[in-house]
């Protein structure tokens, strides 16, 4: 402190963003210029072909089937997360017997919160893992249900109908339990006086969802909008280790046709990291427009 509060200040900055330099900023840096390149990753030659393989790309219909696939889920998995998230939390926060303002939640709230956090506990892998063999056509546990019940039993994620579907419902089930949480504490934030005024006029609960909770909650369902659009560019993972895009690509997204375009049998890095360069810009303006949106929001109601 001798020298000043600067110094001490840029001491103690520097370091992070001298490894956040390198360790986040540099690999960005570095695949944008080796999309323009025609490296095989394995050797040392890489030999710049300029945006040749962005050209490509272009005419990829591999590409626009994942990306197609990408744009389902982004207009799906949001909406069914949020909507879910929203009933459920109504249910446990409001959902009881009418009394103390009508705002009583189930019994046993604390348990269903924690039942429907646990996802989140879990490792994707193990998600993955879990829901595979749930669908396992043999021995899984959907099927034997089915199989109980005298219905019929799909191949879930072999029959090209329904493999991406699939895939949809488990990214929407390992989400929604944290946004039940999230939307369950803002609405214990709203002043139970409201709610109260509103029973008066004798106003249902349907209704105090519609007109009282979810103006009051938007700033968060917006919030969360943005995270679950930005997990539904991605969907890799999940899809990676449950389908790996198939069968006959019906649940590839982009994710994984980088990846297995850099890791396949022809290893074109140059290629994939081309497919990730594009990747970037399109979660960049999900994330931009989102943010502009909602701060135009903002500003017409301030």
């Amino acid at each position: 402190m001798r020298h000043g509060r600067y110094p001490l200040i840029v001491s103690f900055l520097l370091p992070p963003l001298v490894l956040y330099g390198i360790f986040v900023l540099s690999p960005y840096l570095q695949a944008f210029q080796i999309s323009t390149t025609d490296w095989l990753g394995y050797s040392a030659q890489a030999d710049p072909v300029g945006l040749a393989n962005f050209r490509t790309l272009l005419h990829d219909g591999y590409v626009w089937n994942a990306l197609k696939n990408n744009a389902i889920l982004l207009a799906l998995v949001p909406v069914l997360t949020i909507a879910l998230g929203l009933f459920f939390a109504t249910m446990l926060t409001m959902g009881g017997r009418k009394g103390r303002a009508g705002v009583s939640g189930v019994r046993g709230t604390s348990v269903y919160r924690l039942v429907y956090f646990f996802p989140q506990v879990l490792s994707v892998v193990i998600i993955a893992l879990l829901w595979k063999e749930i669908y396992h056509p043999n021995s899984g546990l959907l099927n034997g249900a089915l199989r109980a019940l005298g219905l019929p039993a799909p191949t879930w994620l072999g029959d090209p109908r329904f493999a991406f579907w699939c895939v949809l419902a488990v990214m929407v089930w390992s989400n929604v339990g944290f946004y039940v949480v999230l939307f369950g504490a803002a609405m214990q934030a709203i002043p139970r006086d409201i709610y109260e005024a509103v029973l008066l006029d004798g106003a249902s609960r349907a209704v105090m969802l519609r007109k009282i909770t979810i103006p009051l909650l938007w700033d968060t369902v917006q919030v969360a909008w943005i995270y679950l659009a930005i997990a539904a560019l991605d969907g890799f993972i999940l899809v990676q280790l449950m389908t790996n895009g198939g069968p006959n690509f019906s649940s590839d997204v982009i994710g994984n046709r980088m990846y297995d375009t850099a890791f396949g049998s022809e290893t074109k890095f140059g290629y994939a990291s081309a497919i990730g360069v594009v990747m970037f810009f399109l979660t960049l303006s999900v994330a931009v427009l989102a943010l502009r949106a909602a701060r135009r929001d903002r500003i017409e109601h301030s």
